[in-house]
């Protein structure tokens, strides 16, 4: 993606979460390109302190991208770590999208050899385990400063299992990539990250 659609998802994304916010319906049009099956996920960051307010989404591309990202901005408004966010606070959060590559499994013969194909700020992780699900995108191991073994451990807790399950024989671990645009300032301009 360019750095207009970056900025056109943004914009759709925060006029569909505005939109739930009322309890209302928005039409999007958005390029040819936004047809095509992804997976996104939107965050919604208060501002200016970036604490997380939102963050919802797909990670397998089964939806075209223009449904997916509005289905994930509405359910952002309503992320179940927080309480229903208002139209009001919308109005001062930044918005930011993550559009997807698919996850690919990543093959390894130990817990040593998975650490080292993981590139940090790179490459986001799914880890499957027992029927549960984790997913940590890209760009969250750059935020906290962790390696790749505290992005294990991490993504292992976000899946509602202790930090070490990754190293478990069972566990799958996938990655996947993502083009990120996010807002500097609250309807300000948009980014690459």
């Amino acid at each position: 993606m360019d750095i207009a659609d970056g900025t056109a998802a943004v914009e759709a994304a925060r006029r569909c979460a505005e939109a739930e916010t009322k309890g209302e319906t928005t039409e999007l049009r958005l390029p040819e390109g936004f047809s095509e099956n992804k997976g996104v996920f939107v965050t919604i960051s208060e501002y200016p302190s970036g604490g997380l307010r939102g963050c919802i989404g797909y990670p397998e591309p089964i939806f075209p991208l223009k449904d997916a990202l509005r289905m994930s901005a509405a359910a952002a408004c309503h992320d179940p770590r927080f309480e229903d966010l208002t139209f009001e606070e919308a109005a001062e959060c930044t918005f930011e999208v993550t559009v997807l590559t698919p996850p690919q499994r990543i093959r390894y013969g130990s817990p040593e050899e998975l650490l080292s194909k993981i590139e940090i700020g790179k490459d986001g992780l799914i880890l499957s385990y027992k029927g549960r699900r984790g997913l940590l995108l890209p760009q969250v191991p750059l935020e906290f400063g962790w390696d790749a073994e505290e992005f294990l451990r991490h993504l292992s807790m976000k899946a509602g299992f202790g930090p070490g399950v990754w190293k478990d024989a069972g566990a799958t671990i996938e990655s996947f990539t993502g083009e990120i645009f996010t807002e500097i300032s609250p309807r300000g301009e948009v980014v690459r990250k």
